[in-house]
């Protein structure tokens, strides 16, 4: 079994293996180009958005500059998607991002992780979990989700939580580490910041 098969298949692998630094060293190449466009390439975006990510639904906009291992080929992202400024994905496997979620500044979604043996780190030895997020998810600023986690759809992630178990649907969420503060109900159709009426 080569080191890429074992990468893919989630178990322990060399991250020094010379077929993996290779194909990872062309995806970095797109995304410097993406990370060079400014507010006005919106085509070019789009563009590159079909080259660089598994699939990238219609009306997503990531703000560079944005950063992945892979730039974004293991990612999924639904339509209508928005991440702001310094989204950082490493993206070493599979991560699904839903429909309508919105991304604030400065998050990260990491999927790789180390063994905790100071050995086996000195050798680049690593392993991966897939992160799922459902649709239409906010994570507000500074939030990091760490390997094997899943948010399920219509939950907010309170700015600068540290999402390390999985999230339920349907929820305000916050904290280090990260914890279900309360449910989303018809209260929050009606006020959308404590005592302010929704009008519009």
């Amino acid at each position: 079994m080569t080191q890429k098969e074992r990468m893919t298949a989630g178990m322990l692998y060399d991250t020094n293996d010379e077929e993996i630094v290779g194909e990872q060293a062309g995806y970095a190449a797109l995304l410097k180009e993406y990370n060079a466009l400014g507010m006005a390439d919106g085509e070019r975006m789009k563009e590159l958005h079909q080259k660089m990510f598994a699939a990238c639904g219609e009306g997503t906009y990531i703000q560079p500059p944005f950063y992945a291992n892979w730039a974004g080929k293991n990612v999924r992202i639904g339509k209508g998607v928005y991440a702001n400024f310094n989204l950082t994905l490493v993206d070493d496997a599979n991560i699904e991002i839903g429909d309508h979620t919105m991304i604030a500044p400065n998050v990260t979604i990491t999927t790789a992780t180390h063994p905790v043996s100071p050995a086996l780190r000195e050798r680049g030895i690593q392993y991966n979990r897939d992160v799922h997020i459902g649709e239409n998810v906010w994570l507000g600023a500074g939030v990091i989700v760490l390997p094997g986690v899943t948010i399920g759809a219509g939950s907010v992630i309170g700015a600068g939580s540290v999402v390390n178990r999985d999230i339920p649907a349907g929820v305000v969420a916050v904290g280090v580490p990260c914890r279900v503060l309360r449910p989303i109900g018809e209260r929050d159709d009606k006020f959308y910041d404590h005592t302010c009426p929704v009008d519009l």
